[in-house]
């Protein structure tokens, strides 16, 4: 029997780990000498897992068989390489009939780094993203229910537009862009509407999802005298406390961009999702960009020139998932329910061990129809289904 049962259910944050050669064995052959590895453990049983890995391009039969074994407790299971579909297409097959989820958008883990980090050469970030994307498409090509997510750096608009011909051309459902401003420009630009055209015009949806931009926040912020916290893996690279309070940040700088500079009345198909980022700050974010828009709108042409409120926009437009933590039950009441999405993260750690147990906890006296719009319709409605 599948953990996900009675109803169904569209994961909106799943993740491949990538083995450390996903972007060499995918790239262009005048790209592949000076493709990035990706950078995963060298010490410890992860290690020995990475060369059992490169041997196998799979777990070994008899963890697979654990891991089978597991049944609808998979999810409380291994996460990360160890996790049964991590990095194999056809172990993932495996575990979304365990899992029980009737589609999965397929993230990257590691390969955005690659393909955003603005201090690399733009020409290598466009090509990491041409090899991730075919990649990625071949990971998901074989299970209807994964939709893969290809990567794409906006910082020109020309490579973009090059890019995104190339990942609709793969089959791929989703673009993940990073949550910056593009180029030294706004994601309003008028350079950026033949890419928002693109997307809109092939109902695919555009993602903004954590690591899309800096994890951290600046090492002033965390200058006390006092020792600085480690992350909460034990390392210094990963998320802190204070880090979190404002990790959502660009993102939201990002969407209310978008809005205010037109984009989603100029492109009214166009859709998207901001994952893995929380959602407890969006009902203030809609209540923000009215306001904005009814006092600016006097001095600012272009808001006077929005045909539907922001929030408007925002409902009919984009979609959040919430973390596992969060209450969404109370983020419904204070704003709507057409907003919210489940998402499972697996195989990552964040996602929880029991997330359904967790979400219905939070949605308890939520009525049934908004509680099926969390956990698929909404999801449907980013991809015109």
């Amino acid at each position: 029997m599948a953990y996900a049962k009675g109803r169904a259910y569209f994961d909106a944050d799943s993740h491949i780990m990538e083995l450390p050669d996903f972007i060499i064995d995918h790239a262009d052959a005048d790209f592949r000498d000076r493709a990035p590895k990706i950078p995963v453990p060298t010490r410890g049983t992860l290690a020995n897992l990475m060369a059992e890995a490169r041997d196998h391009g799979g777990h070994p039969e008899a963890v697979v068989a654990e891991m089978v074994a597991l049944g609808d407790g998979l999810i409380s299971g291994p996460k990360g390489y160890q996790a049964l579909g991590a990095f194999n297409a056809a172990e993932r097959t495996q575990a979304l009939d365990q899992l029980g989820f009737d589609k999965q958008l397929v993230f990257a883990t590691f390969s955005a780094g690659a393909c955003f980090r603005a201090e690399s050469p733009i020409e290598d970030r466009y090509a990491a993203a041409s090899a991730h994307n075919k990649g990625m498409a071949a990971f998901c090509k074989n299970d209807p229910r994964l939709l893969g997510v290809g990567l794409m750096p906006l910082d020109d608009p020309d490579r973009a537009m090059a890019e995104l011909d190339h990942a609709l051309g793969l089959g791929l459902k989703a673009i993940w862009i990073p949550h910056r401003p593009a180029g030294g420009r706004s994601p309003g630009h008028n350079a950026f509407d033949p890419f928002w055209s693109m997307l809109a015009d092939a109902r695919v949806p555009f993602m903004l999802h954590v690591g899309g931009d800096p994890l951290q926040l600046d090492p002033a912020w965390m200058n006390t005298g006092r020792p600085v916290p480690t992350d909460w893996l034990g390392g210094g690279e990963n998320v802190r406390g204070k880090d979190m309070t404002s990790l959502h940040h660009a993102a939201e700088t990002f969407v209310c961009c978008l809005v205010l500079d037109g984009v989603f009345d100029r492109h009214p198909k166009l859709r998207g999702g901001v994952i893995e980022l929380g959602a407890g700050w969006v009902p203030a974010m809609l209540r923000r960009l009215d306001w904005s828009a009814e006092i600016w709108k006097k001095s600012e042409l272009e808001l006077a020139a929005l045909t539907r409120k922001p929030s408007e926009q925002i409902i009919e437009h984009m979609a959040f998932t919430p973390y596992v933590y969060e209450d969404v039950g109370a983020m419904i009441r204070e704003s709507d329910p057409r907003l919210y999405m489940f998402s499972s993260d697996y195989p990552h750690t964040e996602g929880g061990r029991q997330p359904l147990a967790r979400f219905a906890a939070s949605l308890a006296g939520i009525d049934e129809a908004a509680q099926e719009q969390f956990y698929c319709s909404n999801f449907a409605r980013l991809f015109g289904t």
